[in-house]
């Protein structure tokens, strides 16, 4: 198993407060891929972090060692649709409650 810290950021500091119309959209369908991930057990958390100098999603996967983040958080809708990146953080290991 691989662990990863993965950050979303958004395409502008302000973007929770500036969405447009189709972002918004776009941000629906990631929650919803976010939470699909969540339910195979791909994700163990997420959420949106409400930073003063411009908020950005965090979320925590534990994949399978033939896995590839970059192939995971690409498929992405928000991503796909070219409204911010994700940086990934690998992890040495993670622990969380039952």
């Amino acid at each position: 198993m691989k662990f990863y810290l993965c950050k979303f950021i958004p395409p502008r500091a302000d973007f929770l407060a500036t969405m447009s119309a189709d972002e918004k959209t776009w941000m629906g369908e990631h929650g919803a891929f976010l939470n699909d991930l969540l339910a195979k057990g791909i994700v163990v958390a997420h959420g949106p972090v409400l930073d003063p100098a411009g908020g950005y999603g965090v979320s925590l996967f534990q994949i399978e060692d033939g896995q590839d983040i970059d192939a995971l958080t690409s498929q992405d809708p928000i991503v796909k649709n070219g409204v911010g990146h994700y940086e990934h953080f690998k992890m040495l290991g993670l622990k969380s409650r039952p």
